[in-house]
């Protein structure tokens, strides 16, 4: 389905019958991440999947995109859906949008599904490497999607995933740069969020990966602590949903 926000086409799928959720995507990911949990949770429920601004087949809005904009966008594709309320799953950058949406929304989500996420800003270090990743985005764009997808599995895991990582690789680079960089800057300017999480009423959950090689288990122990949030801890890494795609669905239903 394709909706029109600011202009601009938004593409997203509603799938089976029952209580909503909502599955958010990460960082140089698309909805067809989600097509193997699609067709496992609509048979009990109602399934939105959006291609976030920027990425999978929607448009470029903005210079920025920052995650309460794209919360809103959330929003309008529920308001289009006429639901009022659904549990929100929401990937890396998809954590991000989701915490937006706590904030700014706390009635429309039932039920708050962090998946190898953060409550927290950039450090000064990862800002650091954003902008290296968008003078890299600028000079040789390839290298750069190819390398970074990599990096979302642990070294041990890449001949084991190798076929799903080059899926992702080839889908990424049909991305528009654009996006990808308006994107990366709405993440540079994103806030902490770890006292929305705190005061959010609903039920909640933070699912983090043993060997995420980009957000620690150490952390996510903290600020679950910090944000008072159950952890639930799965083996695997950053794609806890494709390593560990049968837990992450029983959480889910």
């Amino acid at each position: 389905m394709i909706s029109t926000y600011r202009d601009c086409d938004i593409h997203y799928t509603v799938s089976g019958k029952g209580p909503a959720i909502v599955l958010l995507h990460g960082f140089l990911e698309s909805s067809t991440i989600w097509n193997e949990f699609v067709d496992s949770l609509s048979e009990t429920k109602t399934v939105i999947t959006i291609d976030l601004p920027g990425h999978g087949k929607s448009d470029v809005f903005g210079h920025v995109h920052t995650m309460e904009e794209m919360a809103e966008v959330v929003i309008y594709i529920m308001d289009e859906c006429e639901i009022s309320t659904a549990t929100i799953l929401g990937h890396s950058m998809g954590g991000y949008v989701a915490l937006a949406m706590a904030e700014a929304y706390p009635e429309r989500i039932s039920r708050l599904l962090l998946l190898n996420s953060t409550t927290l800003p950039d450090s000064e270090e990862r800002l650091v490497n954003r902008n290296r990743a968008l003078r890299l985005l600028d000079e040789n764009p390839a290298p750069f999607i190819r390398m970074a997808i990599a990096n979302l599995f642990p070294s041990e895991k890449i001949y084991d995933y190798e076929e799903i990582i080059e899926r992702l690789k080839n889908e990424a680079l049909s991305f528009p740069l654009k996006g990808i960089k308006a994107c990366i800057r709405g993440m540079m300017q994103r806030k902490d969020q770890t006292e929305t999480l705190r005061r959010f009423s609903n039920e909640k959950l933070w699912i983090a990966g043993k060997s995420d090689p980009l957000i620690s288990l150490t952390l996510s122990k903290e600020l679950a602590k910090e944000s008072k949030t159950p952890l639930k801890i799965i083996d695997g890494g950053h794609m806890g949903w494709i390593e560990n795609k049968n837990e992450v669905l029983l959480i889910c239903i």
